[in-house]
């Protein structure tokens, strides 16, 4: 009974396939492969539009703690939603970040902390990126070797997009005098204006160094719904600062070109200023030099660091 039963299904099998076969018809199967860089330091996908996807946040030279993310692109922008959990007591503050193909690094926002616990609800442009979670409150670049303690994953069937090592519009910093990217380095990290809230003032706070060590100074930030965003600038405690020298506001687009804001100029006994700007750029970073003279890009040491003010 056995040898007759196998036989027939052999026969069964033999005359399905020659069937198939006579008629011209193929059978494909598809096998999804999750690829991944064999140590896992870069992980940057492309998420599919609307649909949603979820991804785990690999915890890194911590243990015990865990994460996921979920990730929706649409129409509006890539929404991300994280749950971090088991955190040790040491990690009181994270920023998310997430970092594209080309290696820029663009802040989410603030992880809220209470009991262990990190939680994040917010939205960025991008729609090909990894995440990392890192206590620096303005990490500028991603490295393997870089300060984070969660980094995405690739999830199951989705492939590693490659590092894009000369993105196009891309401007090469030059030692002569190129008209976009200085010759000196700044490592200006962006804001994320496109998930500010339309008609809001977003608070940045400044910590000077340098010249500037001791003054003070916020930046309100104001996206108009049908207009270019508001940048407002308001210096304190500027009556120990050198006299003659310029101090000027820069934006910095993702590609790396400088438009001048604004500008103040110490005189002896001034110890309040104000820059007032606008700029049409969608996304951008800012940051602060000093000048002896006044050019179309910085070149002066950079004395101002930019931190977003986390939500009360």
């Amino acid at each position: 009974m056995k040898k007759h039963g196998w036989s027939f299904v052999t026969a069964a099998v033999l005359f399905l396939a020659t069937a198939t076969f006579a008629l011209g018809q193929t059978t494909t199967t598809t096998v999804t492969k999750t690829v991944q860089n064999p140590d896992g330091t870069y992980t940057v996908i492309e998420y599919p539009a609307k649909k949603e996807v979820m991804i785990n946040l690999n915890p890194v030279n911590i243990t015990n703690a865990k994460g996921v993310a979920t990730i929706l692109r649409d129409d509006d922008g890539t929404r991300i939603k994280i749950n971090l959990t088991d955190l040790p007591p040491t990690v009181t503050s994270l920023t998310l970040y997430a970092v594209d193909d080309a290696g820029m690094v663009v802040p989410v926002g603030p992880v809220a902390i209470s009991n262990g616990v990190g939680t994040l609800t917010a939205t960025t442009p991008l729609s090909k990126f990894m995440l990392v979670a890192s206590p620096e409150p303005a990490l500028a670049r991603y490295a393997p070797n870089s300060n984070v303690i969660f980094r995405s994953a690739v999830p199951e069937g989705y492939a590693v997009v490659p590092v894009v090592t000369n993105p196009q519009g891309e401007k090469v910093a030059a030692v002569s005098t190129a008209t976009q990217v200085p010759a000196t380095s700044y490592d200006v990290a962006m804001l994320n204006i496109p998930a500010y809230k339309k008609g809001d003032d977003t608070k940045i706070k400044v910590d000077f160094s340098g010249a500037l060590t001791g003054a003070r100074a916020n930046i309100f930030i104001t996206p108009r719904k049908d207009g270019p965003t508001e940048v407002r600038m308001r210096f304190h405690e500027l009556k120990d600062a050198p006299a003659g020298q310029n101090f000027i506001l820069w934006a910095v687009s993702p590609d790396n070109k400088f438009s001048k804001l604004g500008q103040i100029v110490n005189v002896a006994g001034r110890n309040e200023a104000e820059i007032k700007s606008e700029t049409s750029l969608p996304d951008f970073g800012l940051v602060v030099t000093m000048e002896s003279t006044v050019g179309e890009i910085p070149v002066g040491p950079t004395i101002g660091t930019i931190h977003i003010m986390p939500s009360m």
